[in-house]
């Protein structure tokens, strides 16, 4: 009995859980099995499991390094699908744990209700960025128009059929664990589908907003693994009892050594820094512009403190790398959190990874833990610092507007330029 109890103080069991897990039918944890190739295991036999770990989690980082790049010279088009195949892998395998804990009731409709309201969150979300983004292509086909003209109406009227389905699906004896999987779903939903949509913005936004948030959280987990792999001595924490203080410190200098590269290199690539846009004229989608003042070199003075060490007293440097050290100073110091809370998360159900999609590493989910905070993250910075205004957007709203109004709007400007002394007075215009 004794021996029982410290191991449930060691795994973070409380007699509440223990009473909750007795109400809920008792848990039954996502069983976890070897699931390297068996290539990998005959050639990396010989080496110890901590080794043979190693090996397994480089080869494969290396197959994803490749995979990203491939992604990103296919296009913006194409990310944007990887980014909704991740969203629908990561939802699965959240959603999936809850029902092995909790299949023992056999609920009624709630893998069902549980993708049904995926698809109607995703229509909203899409449907505000298609409306947002590409709002002339929208104004020029009919259904388009009148989709958009009531898409909020009817993105409630989905959700609110799903909240009746769910609501006649309860069964008596039951509702207080219907409940709790009915808040699971949406407690997913927000935490996966809202912050996917927010990486698809960033990616409106520029590749560069897309690219270089992301490479960060993976220099800075590859990184911080090989620090705390080679030098790692003292613990991070109880939660994740493998990083260690070594690797995170590690791993922050070494990505925001890296983020200024990697900003230096593709700020100077138009397809890189320009926004995704619709042309009218061809019909498709184009990355061409004039770069911002972001992505043109400029000359700044070096501190005086600096001066002597580096024997420079001005350096040539694109504005984008200075936000690039807030970007992976981000990635670095709270980006980590997020793979914390997934940690805490995985204890609570006893379970190693979501899943075991990639061998060596765990579940889709257990690779964009981090990536989901980074890019709520970058969403807010571009919100709160870069983005102004897009007259080009408001010129294609003002073009729909009925005559009157548009000459409404033409009479204010011009009145207000006017006041302004950017234009003569009303009687010379």
């Amino acid at each position: 009995l004794q021996e029982s109890e410290s191991e449930n103080k060691l795994d973070g069991e409380t007699a509440s859980d223990s009473e909750s897990k007795s109400e809920f039918g008792g848990s039954s944890p996502v069983p976890t099995s070897d699931d390297t190739p068996e290539v990998l295991n005959r050639a990396l036999s010989n080496l110890s499991s901590r080794w043979k770990n190693w090996w397994v989690r480089g080869i494969l980082t290396l197959a994803m390094i490749t995979f990203f790049f491939i992604i990103i010279y296919l296009g913006p088009m194409v990310l944007m699908t990887i980014v909704m195949c991740v969203q629908i892998k990561c939802f699965h395998e959240i959603i999936t744990i809850g029902y092995n804990v909790y299949h023992s009731y056999d609920l009624p409709w709630f893998r069902t209700l549980s993708w049904y309201f995926l698809l109607c969150v995703n229509y909203f979300f899409y449907g505000e960025t298609v409306t947002d983004y590409f709002f002339t292509l929208v104004q020029r086909e009919e259904p388009l128009r009148i989709l958009s003209k009531y898409h909020r109406f009817i993105s409630f009227a989905l959700y609110l059929t799903g909240f009746c389905m769910f609501v006649l699906s309860l069964v008596k004896k039951h509702y207080r664990l219907q409940f709790y999987m009915f808040g699971w779903t949406h407690v997913t939903l927000l935490i996966v589908v809202t912050q996917s949509h927010l990486i698809i913005h960033n990616l409106f936004e520029g590749m560069i907003w897309f690219i270089v948030p992301i490479s960060c959280v993976i220099c800075n987990d590859i990184m911080a693994y090989m620090f705390g792999f080679f030098f790692g001595r003292t613990a991070w924490g109880k939660l994740s009892p493998k990083k260690t203080w070594e690797g995170f410190i590690g791993g922050f200098f070494s990505t925001v050594l890296f983020g200024l590269l990697l900003s230096y290199v593709m700020s100077g690539y138009r397809c890189f820094t320009c926004p995704v846009e619709f042309n009218n004229d061809t019909n498709s989608f184009t990355v061409d512009c004039e770069p911002s003042e972001l992505f043109q070199l400029q000359e700044y003075n070096i501190p005086v403190v600096l001066q002597s060490v580096v024997g420079w007293k001005t350096v040539r440097m694109y504005p984008f790398q200075i936000h690039s050290i807030a970007l992976s100073t981000f990635a670095s110091l709270i980006g980590p959190f997020g793979g914390f809370f997934a940690s805490g998360f995985k204890r609570a159900f006893k379970i190693k990874d979501f899943a075991n999609t990639i061998p060596g590493h765990g579940g889709i989910m257990d690779r964009f833990d981090c990536q989901y905070l980074m890019a709520t993250f970058v969403n807010v910075y571009i919100a709160s610092f870069i983005r102004g205004p897009n007259p080009s957007k408001l010129i294609q709203q003002f073009l729909t507007l009925r005559p009157d109004q548009q000459l409404h709007i033409f009479n204010t400007l011009k009145a207000h330029l006017v006041d302004r002394g950017v234009l003569g007075s009303l009687e010379d215009a």
